[in-house]
């Protein structure tokens, strides 16, 4: 399964529909997670993804690819705007979306469902200008 997955992110990249890539520890040179940034061209804006393992999280390693990320999709793929969410029950991943300056835009209340249970949607979004 992972191999297939990884043989869609070079297709992905060249129609620029998506940016995959591995967040790896810089010492011990092994995959502890995965940044993502989907691509909308015609409205010039894409949406920031991630995930880190449990035994790295609170390290600080998602915000760092995440700064990375996000100065990559301002600079090089030229987007206004990046946005992200995170479900109500992860605040971590909201404070990584802070720290990168994001902007709380709202809560789309029961929005998903994860395991059997509703879960609220908190979005947040930073535009070009507003990236340090």
């Amino acid at each position: 399964m992972a191999e297939k997955w990884i043989e869609t992110h070079s297709d992905n990249f060249n129609e620029d529909r998506l940016l995959e890539l591995a967040i790896v520890h810089k010492e011990e040179k092994y995959v502890i997670g995965a940044i993502s940034m989907r691509c909308n061209k015609k409205f010039d804006h894409g949406e920031l993804a991630y995930w880190i393992g449990r035994k790295y999280k609170n390290n600080g390693y998602c915000t760092e690819a995440a700064k990375g990320r996000v100065r990559y999709a301002f600079g090089e793929m030229n987007l206004n705007r990046v946005f992200a969410r995170h479900l109500g029950k992860n605040p971590a991943s909201g404070a990584v979306m802070k720290k990168l300056g994001m902007k709380h835009e709202g809560v789309l209340r029961q929005h998903v469902k994860k395991w059997g249970e509703y879960e609220d949607l908190v979005h947040y979004g930073l535009l070009k200008d507003e990236f340090n």
